[in-house]
């Protein structure tokens, strides 16, 4: 793209536009692919509950979440009196942005990446972790006790969670040997018998995709993990005295940051953008790996909806208790296996 403009601009305007337009393409369909998400998952809930879903705005009821954002948007923005006005605006903001600054360095398909940088992996993780801050400065700003015992939550589970997922991304690595994205992709080509695309058909690194699949829904604070927003006890979370598009927002994040989650287990456990097998008697080479990463983003995507319209709350004291005393020694022990058997295995290779 940037050569297209070097044809009549300098270098420097060249690649400022060019970088522009890339965060365009990937900023505004995912603004479009949020309302169209909210619309599946609410048709996922209500088969799930044989009930019939969105239905009357747009054909097949389609524009429903464009409706929803439309009234959203019209509401007055309300700020309680007592509360940090500017902190208690500037939360949703960081809530949303953090979500969008880590599409960066996903790869849609080989060269199809933003920023194809080295250290991609870490980027992720480091990014999304800030999110926490939003919430925590929603729940302080808000000068009230529920929304703040829930940011209190949030920070905890998010703790909790990402010490698993950080040792379930080291798994990974050591397979991969690198932590950028596209060379992880690749080098799940063929990983299991030379058919196989994908980590997680590999019986060493398949409970760790299970592992990171559960703690990204933790992560993102889905059902059954929702401690943040447990109606029984915190009415509606940290995002309590939010109206308007400041709550709207939150919402976004939210769901941004749960089609990250869904790429990433397609990206780092099930080949990405690469075909499930690597077989050139099928012509399923030709179809772009745009197409695959997507498929296997709604699979999960599905996934999720699925656990949140049949699976319980858990109590807090049962998250806590899964995060540290399973998922933490179980993906600690995962680590020194797999180092162990890539070390028998690849000795002077």
């Amino acid at each position: 793209m940037t050569a297209f403009f070097n044809q009549w601009l300098t270098y420097e305007w060249s690649w400022f536009i060019a970088t522009i337009a890339g965060i365009l393409l990937i900023a505004l369909p995912l603004m479009l692919a949020v309302a169209m998400i909210i619309y599946a998952e609410r048709k996922i809930w209500a088969a799930i509950a044989l009930r019939r879903g969105p239905n009357v705005v747009g054909p097949f009821g389609l524009l429903q979440s464009f409706a929803d954002g439309l009234k959203v948007f019209l509401k007055e923005t309300i700020v309680p009196t007592s509360a940090n006005k500017g902190l208690f605006l500037i939360a949703p903001i960081i809530s949303f942005t953090v979500a969008l600054i880590v599409w960066a360095v996903v790869p849609f398909d080989v060269g199809v990446v933003l920023a194809d940088i080295n250290v991609g992996l870490l980027y992720i993780l480091a990014a999304s972790s800030l999110g926490v801050y939003g919430v925590i400065i929603a729940g302080w700003a808000s000068n009230s006790k529920y929304p703040f015992f829930s940011a209190l939550r949030a920070a905890a589970q998010m703790v909790s969670y990402e010490v698993s997922i950080g040792f379930v991304l080291i798994c990974v690595v050591l397979y991969a040997g690198t932590y950028n994205l596209t060379e992880i992709v690749m080098a799940q080509q063929g990983h299991v018998l030379g058919l196989l695309n994908g980590f997680g058909f590999n019986p060493l690194l398949f409970p760790m995709g299970v592992v990171f699949l559960i703690s990204s829904m933790a992560e993102t604070f889905r059902t059954p993990f929702d401690l943040t927003e447990a109606e029984s006890e915190l009415v509606a979370g940290f995002q309590t005295e939010y109206s308007s598009m400041s709550f709207a927002l939150f919402w976004l994040g939210e769901y941004g940051n749960v089609i990250l989650m869904c790429a990433l287990n397609a990206i780092l456990f099930w080949g990405g953008f690469l075909p499930p097998l690597n077989i050139d008697l099928i012509p399923w080479f030709d179809i772009p790996g745009i197409i695959w990463l997507f498929a296997k983003m709604l699979f999960f995507f599905f996934v999720f909806g699925w656990v949140r319209a049949t699976v319980p709350r858990y109590r807090y004291d049962q998250l806590m208790r899964l995060g540290w005393k399973i998922f933490l020694p179980m993906s600690l022990l995962f680590v020194f296996a797999i180092s162990l058997w890539l070390m028998l295995t690849r000795t002077g290779a």
